[in-house]
């Protein structure tokens, strides 16, 4: 099949499917599009107006977890797990993580401190929930690569970026959480997943959008 990916240089859902692209070793093709001034085929070809959007011989798939489902059907090693409600639990994982990443986007355009820090405790609250699935195993085992992984890779990435730009903006994670996150950020799939100048271009999007977190 003919891969092409349209993806924004920033967006963490895009990178859920490059992660897993990488982790498959499937060939394909990358085009990034500026999302505040879209070109017209991408407004014909996108029905939500957002990233990520994948081409397969030329036909439309759209949303991340649709995306990821196709790959790992498509393409082997599977990543699912082959238990119809395993599988299913992992699917719901996914769906929370896609939560937890617009409650950090929320947390880096805070516009001052106190609104970073009540998105930053809602953040270390909400986390708490993968405390219990992590301890069972349901997923982040280290042996055993699955979705949720490259569902919340990119969730770990910005917040170990954010806390790079600004000791307020660190989140705390108990044990399972934290050694979760330094295993998905040190994969070479995750490493390699984003523009070699991600940082700078997160930091300056940040600061276009008046983020109190890299201001000063």
């Amino acid at each position: 099949m003919n891969i092409k990916l349209v993806s924004f240089a920033l967006c963490p859902f895009v990178q859920r499917s490059v992660i897993l692209l990488k982790k498959k070793q499937i060939k394909y093709q990358l085009e990034y599009i500026d999302l505040e001034q879209p070109p017209e085929w991408f407004k014909r070809l996108s029905p939500m107006g957002k990233v990520p959007l994948m081409l397969v011989d030329g036909e439309v798939l759209f949303e991340s977890s649709v995306i990821l489902d196709f790959l790992d059907e498509s393409y082997s090693p599977r990543f699912h797990p082959k238990d119809n409600l395993t599988r299913a639990q992992h699917k719901a994982w996914i769906e929370f993580g896609s939560s937890l990443l617009m409650v950090q986007h929320g947390m880096a355009m805070a516009a001052d401190r106190k609104a970073l820090a009540e998105k930053k405790q809602q953040l270390e609250n909400d986390l708490q929930q993968l405390v219990l699935p992590l301890e069972q195993q349901l997923f982040g085992h280290p042996d055993h690569f699955t979705l949720v992984d490259a569902a919340y890779a990119p969730l770990f990435m910005r917040l170990d970026l954010y806390a790079g730009f600004h000791q307020a903006a660190k989140v705390i994670y108990p044990k399972p959480i934290a050694d979760w996150a330094e295993r998905l950020i040190s994969l070479p799939s995750v490493r390699e997943s984003v523009v070699d100048d991600f940082s700078e271009r997160l930091r300056q999007f940040l600061k276009k959008g008046g983020a109190w977190l890299v201001k000063g």
